[in-house]
């Protein structure tokens, strides 16, 4: 029945073709359907939108069935597989076909009948349709998933270079890095002003010095260092970050590797995307320094690291990163219960301490390429 609702009792649209109504539900990134008998369900803290299995139209494709992976809808289709998706405003067509050009797999916006990449519901909500993979994400118990993730991000930054658009130029690492020290110090300074009641507040303040005089000596090496130097090369050759590489934006395929979600794309040193993946990876495995340093290596053979990108690399490992998200985290939710589970994730990363200053030391001792 094209007009009924879901549970949440959520507006239903207009049929847009055979009976088919497009729901709203209530966000669109983690929406996790099933389909049985024509009747879709969701997580209840999703929202987005989603079709009830049959023929419809979207601009101007036409589609038969629809299941949910990732962050996206798989779409069977008498086209390729292609994503539906919220619209997120950003302008990467050009990035995307430059990648596609090249022979990478990445999910490239497919214009509609009229030309146009985006098109709007009757509320004026924007969509997209890009195309999508069958495959599975990059798994982090596997080495070859990681490695293979590895090579691809070297293949990619190699070819990733545009005319600079000064709204995509992202932030210098040093006001970053200063703004987040003054953050720690306020965050010390408000929870010994109230009083340390959970216990996240008493294990900060007996840790936060030691984080903070990192932070602060990060910050100073990266003054002192050639950060500025490949900052100006960087955005004066155009080159491109894709700003959130993780697991979850590499796909498995077979064959090949897709990078998908490059909504996050910005001008800037490449060396920041491996290391964003390669910290992600190495808290599972406890700063294993083998593995770090293999996945150096892969990046290396595919695009080799010069002696400014390898002591900005370790300048970044040397920031503690985490540690301020958990702590800023904690104060812009001050005025709710500290969760058990962002408390077990400080005390890891102190019990981790000693695992992660290993690592910078034996890790990035010397220039080994």
């Amino acid at each position: 029945d094209s007009r009924q609702h879901s549970e949440q009792g959520d507006e239903l649209y207009e049929p847009l073709a055979h009976g088919v109504g497009l729901i709203r539900l209530a966000g669109a990134d983690r929406l996790a359907c099933h389909y049985r008998a024509g009747v879709a369900n969701a997580d209840e803290e999703d929202e987005g939108y989603l079709f009830y299995r049959a023929e419809y139209r979207v601009c101007g494709v036409v589609f038969a069935a629809l299941t949910r992976i990732n962050h996206g809808i798989d779409i069977g289709a008498h086209s390729p597989e292609q994503l539906v998706e919220h619209y997120r405003g950003t302008d990467t067509q050009e990035l995307l076909e430059k990648l596609s050009e090249q022979e990478c797999l990445v999910d490239c916006y497919i214009s509609n009948q009229e030309g146009a990449l985006v098109a709007r519901d009757r509320d004026g909500i924007p969509y997209t349709i890009q195309q999508w993979y069958e495959g599975r994400e990059c798994d982090t118990r596997s080495r070859e998933d990681i490695f293979r993730s590895i090579r691809m991000l070297a293949q990619i930054h190699a070819k990733m270079q545009m005319p600079v658009v000064e709204f995509y130029v992202e932030p210098s690492l040093e006001d970053e890095y200063q703004r987040h020290n003054q953050e720690l110090k306020k965050i010390r300074s408000f929870i010994r002003k109230k009083g340390a009641v959970c216990s996240f507040e008493k294990l900060y303040l007996a840790t936060v010095e030691s984080f903070l005089t990192a932070g602060e000596r990060a910050l100073m090496e990266l003054r002192e260092s050639d950060y500025a130097g490949l900052r100006k090369e960087a955005i004066e050759q155009g080159k491109v970050c894709h700003g959130e590489y993780n697991q979850h934006n590499v796909l498995m395929l077979k064959p090949g590797t897709a990078v998908t979600n490059f909504e996050h794309w910005g001008f800037d040193v490449q060396i920041s995307d491996l290391y964003r993946f390669m910290r992600k990876i190495l808290e599972k495995y406890s700063w294993d320094v083998r593995i770090g340093m293999e996945m150096l290596r892969a990046y290396h053979q595919k695009k080799p690291i010069t002696t400014s990108e390898w002591e900005n690399l370790r300048i970044r490992f040397s920031y503690p990163e985490k540690y301020w998200k958990l702590a800023n985290y904690y104060y812009v939710h001050k005025k709710t219960l500290v969760s058990r589970k962002n408390t077990e994730k400080l005390q890891n990363l102190v019990r981790q301490k000693e695992n992660w200053e290993y690592f910078i030391r034996k890790c990035f001792g010397s220039y080994p390429f």
